[in-house]
């Protein structure tokens, strides 16, 4: 009889190489599959991590609309100046946000001006007559009230700004 070809059954040997691959190929498509994931959380959906950017903290109230309160009427102080007598004259407004500060402001008024022609008083007419000379008076305007509002139990931080809406100087 003539051999007949007969088909052998697989045997465990050869069936590994194939489990192999199907498990290096498994593994990798895992990898990339994680890797995509983490890097889509990474750009897109982790608002929380830092990035090594550091982000300003939201104001704790909501900032409204400047107010300003008038210092009316005008300080009018006179100082030395070149052996003649000199006259300032300064229209103040002071600038916050806060109802409540504004009421404090109006409230302590007689305070307020008492220390700010003090200060405008004790100014040399040489210093005030160039704009480095004013906005330092300024400053020191913004710093004296703020320590009256301080003073009335206020929050000093709250008066933002202090402006000149007229200067005279003769």
């Amino acid at each position: 009889m003539a051999d007949v070809p007969v088909l052998n059954a697989a045997t465990e040997d050869d069936a590994a190489p194939k489990g192999k691959k199907w498990l290096i190929i498994g593994i990798i498509a895992l990898l990339v599959l994680a890797g995509g994931g983490v890097g889509a959380w990474l750009l897109l959906g982790n608002n929380d991590a830092p990035h090594g950017k550091k982000t300003a903290a939201p104001p704790k109230e909501p900032l409204g609309p400047p107010l300003y309160v008038a210092l009316d009427p005008p300080f009018v102080v006179n100082f030395d100046g070149d052996q003649v007598v000199r006259f300032l004259q300064i229209t103040v407004q002071v600038m916050t946000r806060d109802p409540a500060t504004v009421e404090l402001v109006k409230a302590n008024d007689p305070v307020v001006r008492n220390d700010l022609l003090l200060l405008f008083g004790n100014q040399k007419y040489e210093v005030v007559s160039e704009r480095a000379g004013k906005e330092k008076l300024r400053s020191d305007a913004l710093t004296a009230i703020r320590h009256v509002v301080q003073g009335a139990g206020g929050k000093p931080e709250r008066i933002e700004q202090v402006y000149f809406t007229s200067f005279v100087m003769q």
